[in-house]
């Protein structure tokens, strides 16, 4: 989230999704849902290009920001042996339902691979990609106290104009781009000398902590926030289907009905909410024209852009940017 803020996203655009209360935030066993994050993630793709979006998220991940896996890395009797333990525990810090971590060894060279079967196009997945290489590189080299150049790196997105930043955030320019999976590969060497600040016995102190996180881990699964999250993620996309949001659910579409009358709710009033969000938003935030915002909403024109306002709020879309920019300036006084 701090990333979010950084590209100009204000709170209210995430503080609504599933594990951003400030109780579920200042908890580390509550495990915040892999769609929150990736509804975040899309949030920042809209105001800033994925590669900018790996850059700084690894540019906020000091150590002991994700916790015990951190110190399994730097805090081992060799950088590789960390690495092996922070995939083994990588359920701690990541949803292992959508993304996994890989070490693959061959004697002269350690590959470390982030697992995401999002498509290389999808830019909020690349941006995370991105990220965790990134992240993997800086941890080694905090691990062995000295800058490590990776032999190559290979990213499951698509090439980008220019990746400069990303060629400074991994140290190196041999980059492969629409790979079959995103890793990371340096010599088995230079991960396999001894940590300088290692001390005898911490690491199994470290994963017996990490077994006790993951025993004791409440995971956050509320199903009509994560639905919600999953239809205004494929709202940003174009108008929504039943369909393509159970897809995104993996769940069949007849299943996806079933639950939202069980919840009180049809998919009609459920699209409508998201509708009215999003307009209020854009109204807000945003100096688009009453055109445009109906273009993206997915109204056929202003007119019935302005009908639906009316029966929403017993107003016009000019009268309610109005207010809510008049309620900005006064809570700011």
């Amino acid at each position: 989230m701090n990333v979010a803020r950084l590209v100009g996203i204000r709170p209210h655009g995430y503080a609504h999704l599933l594990g951003t209360a400030p109780q579920h935030l200042n908890d580390d066993l509550c495990r915040t849902p892999s769609a929150t994050a990736i509804r975040i993630a899309e949030l920042t793709t809209v105001h800033a290009p994925w590669t900018d979006m790996s850059v700084l998220l690894e540019r906020e991940s000091g150590i002991g920001t994700l916790g015990v896996w951190d110190y399994l890395i730097t805090s081992a009797p060799t950088p590789l042996e960390g690495i092996r333990d922070a995939a083994a525990y990588f359920a701690t810090v990541a949803d292992p339902m959508t993304d996994g971590m890989q070490i693959t060894e061959d004697g002269e060279r350690v590959t470390i691979s982030h697992l995401n079967q999002a498509d290389i196009t999808h830019e909020a997945a690349c941006g995370i990609r991105g990220y965790a290489l990134g992240l993997y590189r800086r941890r080694l080299g905090e691990a062995a106290q000295r800058h490590l150049v990776p032999l190559h790196v290979s990213l499951a997105a698509t090439a980008p104009p220019r990746h400069d930043a990303l060629a400074e955030l991994y140290g190196t320019r041999n980059i492969e781009f629409e790979a079959p999976a995103s890793s990371i590969t340096f010599r088995t060497a230079e991960l396999n000398s001894p940590t300088p600040h290692a001390q005898p016995g911490l690491s199994a102190v470290l994963r017996r902590h990490a077994e006790q996180n993951l025993a004791s881990a409440i995971p956050l699964h509320d199903w009509t926030a994560l639905f919600r999250t999953a239809l205004a993620s494929a709202h940003d996309e174009g108008a929504p289907t039943l369909s393509s949001v159970a897809r995104r659910m993996t769940i069949s579409a007849r299943t996806l009905q079933r639950r939202l009358e069980e919840q009180g709710t049809t998919w009609s009033e459920e699209v409508e909410t998201v509708r009215r969000e999003r307009i209020g938003r854009l109204l807000h935030d945003t100096d688009l024209s009453v055109d445009s915002i109906a273009a993206r909403s997915g109204y056929a024109d202003a007119r019935a852009l302005r009908r639906a306002v009316r029966r929403w709020y017993g107003t016009t879309p000019a009268a309610l940017r109005r207010a809510g920019r008049a309620g900005e300036v006064q809570a700011g006084v």
